[in-house]
């Protein structure tokens, strides 16, 4: 079937998808995490076959990483679907109301956009993340995941089809593009009139690919450049901790410190310390030259402090004051998370206010800028752009507005 074919049944399925009621997408869902869970081996070994053809295409680590789906995933997919079945109604939310002195009743209501393209790399819980946000907010979907997860994304796609099926939408509602020709991509980010809003999510050259070609609206899910500064009033252990949780607990994800910055009053204190315990765990640091006269790590360059890693790599530089940190920040970040590390009230205010980003933390780990850690229940991803969200989205984040307007018979003079 031809591509335009395919996105047009997807669109005319979203009429019945937008108009359903709350009792039938929340039975679609429960019905998507029963199948997960009855269905997991068949959706272990078609991801063991992922996990052997990207070893053998010798793939990072990091990427390697995201691909996995064990038990343990399976469940957080299931723990996922079936919390955003359980969350508030969003689709005709009334969000604002008012009456005029003519007597009309002017109502803003959350809508759903329609038909919503997602397109990501790597990470195959995103497609059931994805369906299920899109479900519970009353939209269909176009997926179209990154060759290294096929076989894996298959599986999922059509335990979703199966689920549609048996509670009474149409199969179209979700679908998956199993063509990984890199074309395909730009084709889906034209589909002007059959796809609403496109959702890039995964490296550098993808977003951009996506951006330069869409003629349809973009909501960007950029690189994850992001940042832990730690200021001169910074409890130690705090530094520490908060320190090691962002750059190792997962290196690979999107959340993870790429450059921690140390202001100069505090490096006597930590820079030695954090230095070594980063090292103990095979973390590669680049330092600024302050930083090399304490510590035995290569030197940093420029583009080290535009880098995602995605990996045990950390930039280290030496700051002269919090302006200089913030500075650094909003040249060298990506808008995603960024944390401060301050017993100072007036430092943790203005690091708040004055850091462009989706998230802004004082005294804990990026790592926590996920939608389920925000009580989303999953996420579409973490938009680093400011039109029209930020940060993880959620279900409400899929919707747009629609005023209804109740009148009684007034006309304009």
């Amino acid at each position: 079937m031809e591509l335009n074919d395919i996105l047009q049944n997807v669109k005319n399925a979203s009429k019945k998808m937008a108009t359903s009621s709350q009792i039938e997408r929340k039975k679609l869902l429960e019905n998507i995490a029963l199948k997960l869970d009855e269905r997991r081996e068949e959706i272990k070994k078609a991801n063991k076959i992922d996990i052997d053809n990207a070893k053998d295409m010798e793939l990072s680590s990091a990427l390697i990483d995201r691909l996995i789906l064990t038990d343990k995933e399976i469940d957080g997919m299931i723990k996922a679907v079936r919390e955003i079945s359980m969350q508030k109604e969003v689709v005709g939310e009334i969000i604002s109301g008012s009456t005029r002195p003519n007597g009309l009743k002017i109502r803003k209501v959350r809508v759903p956009l329609g038909v919503v393209g997602i397109i990501y790399e790597s990470r195959p819980n995103v497609t059931i993340d994805s369906a299920a946000l899109c479900i519970k907010s009353g939209n269909c979907a176009v997926l179209r995941g990154g060759k290294e997860s096929i076989n894996s994304n298959i599986v999922l796609s059509e335990i979703i089809s199966d689920a549609l099926e048996n509670t009474g939408f149409s199969k179209d509602s979700i679908y998956l593009i199993k063509d990984i020709d890199r074309n395909i991509i730009k084709e889906i980010a034209q589909a002007k009139g059959l796809i609403d809003v496109i959702i890039p999510r995964g490296g550098e050259n993808l977003i951009n690919y996506v951006v330069d070609n869409a003629k349809i609206p973009v909501i960007m899910h950029n690189k994850g450049v992001c940042h832990v500064f730690i200021d001169e009033s910074a409890d130690y252990q705090d530094a520490l901790s908060i320190t090691f949780n962002a750059k190792v607990q997962r290196p690979s994800a999107c959340n993870a410190m790429e450059t921690l910055l140390i202001h100069k009053n505090a490096v006597d204190n930590v820079l030695v310390e954090i230095a070594n315990m980063l090292q103990e765990v095979d973390v590669d640091l680049r330092g600024c030259p302050e930083t090399l006269k304490l510590v035995d790590c290569r030197p940093a360059i420029e583009e080290d402090y535009y880098a995602e890693y995605s990996d045990l790599i950390l930039a280290i530089k030496v700051v002269e004051n919090i302006d200089e940190a913030i500075n650094h920040i909003n040249k060298y970040g990506s808008g995603h998370s960024e944390s401060i590390i301050t017993t100072n009230y007036y430092s943790a205010e203005k690091f708040l206010k004055e850091v462009d980003a989706a998230a802004v933390y004082v005294n804990a780990s990026t790592r926590f800028t996920d939608g389920g850690e925000f009580g989303l229940g999953a996420e579409i991803g973490i938009s680093t752009q400011k039109l029209h969200v930020r940060g993880p989205m959620g279900a409400e984040d899929l919707t747009t507005t629609k005023y209804m307007i109740y009148g009684s018979g007034q006309l304009r003079a």
